[in-house]
């Protein structure tokens, strides 16, 4: 095998190439030529998805804790409650009315003394006694049916007074019931309007009590004055034959 030929155009860019090759392998390294920072993309990649996922667990975490803490406010919320003054105050009327009803004369609201009072007054038998007892009886059934309208209004002026309470009292329970906050609040707020709305029925059940109660002892009395005046004729009357003197 012979040797290759070269022309003069090749052998001078032989000639050029390994001169500049060895320039290269004898020329030394600067400083600054070692100090330039290889750029790696697919490392740079990999270092923003890590920061993103750090990022996103950090804000998953917040909105824990953001859910916790609402979920602790509306729980102290729904624990909060309701300071009831006006309660005090519908209990006082009521027992004023109980007081009002106990103070009831001639027949009381006792079901064991009622049939012994009722029978004390309207006997079955207006005939027995004289004149003199008929009337004393007569007077007596006119004191307590008077007595008993007396009562009535009693009862009634004090309801009316208590009604105008609770007029107060009902603008207070809507006030706070449109500001309650939490579960128990409400809760309250219902329970205090209904406990208003009940001792409203108490006082129209014992104003009803008296009414009626007045009216029976009036309309007992009237029969009882017709059945006195029918034995007060027929023993005026006698036996019905007339008198023959001797």
């Amino acid at each position: 095998m012979g040797r290759p030929s070269f022309g003069r155009p090749e052998l001078a860019m032989l000639l050029s190439a390994a001169a500049i090759i060895s320039v290269v392998a004898v020329a030394p390294v600067s400083p600054a030529s070692a100090q330039i920072a290889v750029f790696d993309p697919t490392n740079y990649t990999q270092n923003v998805l890590s920061a993103a996922r750090a990022l996103q667990q950090i804000n998953n975490q917040i909105r824990s804790l953001q859910n916790e803490a609402a979920m602790l406010t509306n729980m102290a919320k729904n624990l909060s409650r309701i300071d009831f003054v006006e309660l005090t105050e519908l209990q006082r009327a009521l027992r004023d009315i109980d007081r009002l009803m106990a103070r009831a004369e001639g027949i009381e609201f006792d079901t064991a003394q009622l049939e012994l009072q009722f029978e004390r007054l309207f006997p079955d038998d207006p005939s027995q006694g004289g004149a003199k007892a008929s009337m004393a009886a007569a007077q007596t059934r006119l004191d307590t049916a008077r007595s008993a309208l007396r009562h009535t209004l009693g009862v009634q002026a004090q309801v009316v007074g208590n009604l105008r309470a609770d007029a107060e009292v009902l603008s207070a329970i809507v006030s706070r019931s449109q500001g309650a906050e939490g579960a128990l609040q409400v809760a309250q707020a219902t329970n205090q309007l209904l406990a208003l709305t009940a001792k409203q029925q108490f006082q129209l059940q014992n104003m009803m009590a008296a009414q009626y109660r007045a009216d029976t002892i009036e309309r007992a009395r009237r029969l009882q004055s017709e059945a006195d005046a029918r034995a007060a004729t027929a023993r005026f009357l006698g036996s019905g034959s007339a008198y023959t003197p001797r």
